[in-house]
């Protein structure tokens, strides 16, 4: 499995065509017959929205109404690619989504549809459609009463037509489009991700160093009340407290290395790397080839994505011995972990692997599992290289 899963389609190529009347036949044929009041009801839409929506441009409403007409024409193509995928077998990716919500407020939502390719595309489509949809209407409906031996290979190539302005003006526009809509879905991830994090630390420090530090200030107040009339007492409790603000201190510290580890900071990925690997109940081998360091937030990612990984090896695998190799393969930071343990690992297994997955794919990244029943586990993890100097 990857970070980022593309659906597998099979080829959107018709079966070769045969004087046989097959079900693809009749798919294709009563596609050409539902032309006409489709690009009829197109056409009507795009001249009477663009029409009155231009010729008020020169009005505080004529703006608005075309953004509006733009918006009604993106459900126009999202129709018709399903009217294709339907009936023609024509799998065409669904353009990105216009935001809910844009930076500028009503003026920058009104800006961003009336430069919106996907409806200017669509409004381009229904125009042009309206000659051809007539066209093949009287062709196909001639053809069925007096040509229809040949009716297939007629359908066929009026239909291959079809198959070629559909994926001409509703699909997206470029791989660029197809980027800004996986960008978008995830921004959404990063922010979750951001915001289950900032809930887990807040969690940590109520129930952990917090509740410590408030009974250590109870401890001591009550010491201090006891100093002059019982010092021994007053001396074990000031005993207690102290070993209190260790466990305290202490669980700071676990929480400040679940933040960032100074080890990190201070002496890179390899170290970091090798102190996570010491506190594995497994024994690791780290072995790691870089040049150089990485980008702050990269080698961040691939620290707690180690670390994660490693925890998972020590609670679930049962594995004697695990391996964490890095290295940098041209633009990218390749992250191995693999162990001897029972395998069975899966996205889908509760242990945190579908949530790794998330945060890599949020940063362009892949997440591999081979993990066969019985075992080794094999997990690949993949980082773009971005350099700490070019970073600042």
């Amino acid at each position: 499995m990857t970070a980022r899963i593309a659906t597998a389609q099979g080829s959107d190529r018709p079966p070769p065509v045969h004087f046989a009347f097959t079900k693809r036949t009749w798919q294709e044929i009563a596609h050409l017959l539902v032309n006409l009041p489709m690009t009829l009801a197109g056409f009507i839409y795009v001249v009477t929205v663009m029409s009155i929506g231009l010729g008020l441009t020169v009005t505080v409403v004529g703006l608005p109404l075309l953004a509006f007409g733009l918006l009604g024409a993106r459900q126009l193509g999202k129709a018709e690619r399903a009217r294709a995928r339907g009936l023609l077998g024509v799998h065409v990716d669904e353009p990105s989504p216009m935001p809910a919500r844009r930076q500028g407020g009503f003026l920058g939502w009104l800006w961003a549809s009336l430069k919106d390719p996907v409806g200017w595309r669509t409004v381009l489509y229904s125009f042009v459609r309206l000659p051809w949809g007539i066209l093949t209407f009287a062709v196909t409906l001639v053809s069925l009463l007096l040509l229809w031996p040949v009716l297939p290979f007629i359908a066929r190539g009026l239909t291959n037509a079809d198959r070629a302005m559909v994926r001409t003006f509703l699909s997206p526009s470029d791989e660029l489009e197809r980027r800004i809509a996986e960008l978008e879905s995830d921004r959404g991830i990063v922010v979750d991700t951001a915001a289950a994090d900032l809930r887990k630390i807040e969690r940590d420090l109520h129930d952990g160093a917090q509740a410590r530090l408030v009974a250590l200030a109870m401890g001591l107040g009550l010491a201090k009340e006891k100093l002059t009339e019982d010092p021994e007492t007053a001396a074990l409790m000031v005993e207690e407290a102290h070993g209190e603000v260790k466990l305290a201190l202490q669980e700071l510290r676990d929480l400040a290395r679940g933040i960032h580890p100074a080890v990190l900071t201070d002496r890179g990925l390899d170290a970091a790397l090798s102190s996570v690997a010491s506190r594995c109940t497994v024994p690791v081998k780290v072995t790691a080839d870089l040049p150089a360091r990485p980008a702050a937030a990269i080698e961040g990612i691939a620290y707690f994505t180690v670390s994660e990984l490693l925890q998972n090896v020590s609670k679930h695998s049962r594995a004697r011995s695990a391996s964490v190799d890095v290295w940098r393969s041209q633009d990218r930071l390749l992250i191995q972990v693999g162990d001897d343990g029972q395998g069975g690992a899966s996205l889908d297994g509760g242990t945190g692997m579908s949530g790794l997955a998330d945060r890599l794919g949020a940063v362009d990244g892949l997440f591999v599992i081979e993990s066969p029943a019985g075992g080794p586990t094999t997990i690949t993890a993949e980082l773009p290289w971005r350099d700490r100097d070019s970073m600042r």
